[in-house]
């Protein structure tokens, strides 16, 4: 997609949607990895820069797929991996070089880390009018914030996620990586939306994302109920907050089965068909689905009550026989074998440097194409070759590579 005509990459013939683009992203950690991976699905060639001391930390979160990260299998599939000391002279002269050649440069590097290092959008704009640059920060630019180092967690905790999340008892985080998913999604469709303005005016953006912003976004609903009520939203575990009945009940043997009702015409269907209690539906208690929720004990005592001598595949085959939505409260261990996902071919073998991985196919199919994934990158395996493309020649490689300059 770059149109300089000395472009030095060549991008293997293929149909995917963004074919062609050249993607260059110093990143660690999740969110910039997640925002590439999603580029690199849909057929951008994505280059990663590490450092050539152990590159991306995420490589050594754990080591229990062959020997490698989850977070960074999962992460970094699809991409090439180029190790460079950025911080070194000619280091970073390689890298200019590799920028130059590219479509869009994605960092999320500690605050005030990029513009130390030349590699702030003012400077590369000037240089590269078309280059689009994404940066993705932990505040955003400017405020009391904007110097802090954020993490997962601790953003969640200031964006008062983990207030709303938990029992009555005790707060909790959300058990992934939210904040930074929320952020990674986020830059990969800015830079989508760029691309795009970039077809029509030639002219290169700046895409600006934060984890705080990002999953500040994703609180919407919380944070304008607050403001409009002055309320705190109550912890209500696995349960819903603001609609009943809406989560787990219990049946027979101690097992629960999760339900939602969305509306008053599914709620007569529930006690009519399910429950076996069409007094319900025009009881004063629960007539609307707000004096469902103020009366939510009393509700879930009722149709606890109703499967107490029921099981869990009579309860959900009642619930859909009268087309009321719900599921199993169902283990990782169970996920990995949903026969959602084995009969429809999700799962797919993929190379890595320990051998081979049983990874999960992208969620988007883009005109009916589903993306092949590429292999896991061993740390710098793709140095050389980049290097050769940008013109280095093997005796100046060999002697950034002693030096430990790449």
């Amino acid at each position: 997609m770059n149109d300089s005509s000395d472009t030095v990459f060549s991008t293997p013939s293929s149909e995917k949607p963004l074919s062609g683009v050249v993607v260059v992203s110093l990143e660690q950690a999740v969110a910039a990895p997640l925002a590439t991976r999603h580029l690199a699905d849909f057929g951008a060639r994505v280059v990663k820069i590490e450092r050539p001391d152990g590159g991306d930390f995420a490589r050594e979160y754990d080591h229990v797929m062959s020997g490698q990260s989850a977070y960074f299998v999962w992460l970094n599939r699809s991409k090439e991996s180029v190790t460079m000391d950025v911080k070194n002279e000619e280091g970073r002269a390689a890298l200019e070089r590799l920028i130059s050649k590219a479509d869009v440069f994605v960092q999320n590097l500690a605050p005030g880390a990029a513009a130390r290092l030349g590699l702030d959008y003012e400077s590369l704009h000037h240089l590269h009018p078309g280059l689009i640059v994404c940066d993705i920060s932990g505040y955003g630019a400017g405020g009391p914030y904007a110097h802090r180092r954020a993490y997962d967690m601790l953003i969640q905790c200031e964006a008062g996620l983990v207030s709303v999340t938990g029992t009555p008892e005790a707060p909790a985080k959300v058990g992934i990586s939210v904040v930074d998913i929320a952020a990674g999604m986020h830059a990969s469709s800015g830079i989508l939306a760029a691309l795009v303005e970039r077809s029509r005016t030639g002219c290169g953006v700046h895409v600006q994302v934060s984890l705080f912003d990002s999953i500040i976004d994703w609180m919407g609903q919380p944070l304008y109920a607050t403001a409009a009520t002055g309320r705190n939203p109550a912890r209500t575990g696995a349960r819903h907050g603001t609609i009943a009945p809406y989560g787990p009940f219990k049946v027979s043997g101690g097992e629960c089965v999760q339900l939602a009702i969305q509306n008053n015409r599914e709620w007569t269907r529930l006690c009519e068909e399910v429950l076996s209690r069409p007094d319900l539906v025009c009881d004063s208690r629960f007539s609307t689905n707000a004096e469902r929720v103020a009366n939510v004990e009393e509700l879930t005592a009722i149709i606890e009550a109703a499967f107490e001598n029921r099981s869990s595949t009579e309860v959900r085959a009642a619930l859909d026989k009268a087309l009321i939505a719900n599921a199993a409260l169902n283990t990782v261990r169970d996920v990995l074998d949903h026969p959602q996902l084995t009969q429809r071919d999700r799962w797919e073998d993929v190379a890595s440097p320990g051998g081979t991985l049983h990874l999960l196919r992208p969620p988007i199919d883009v005109g009916g194409r589903t993306c092949s994934l590429g292999p896991v990158p061993g740390l710098g395996e793709h140095t050389r070759d980049v290097l050769s493309e940008l013109g280095y020649c093997n005796d100046d490689i060999d002697d950034l590579v002693k030096r430990g300059v790449v």
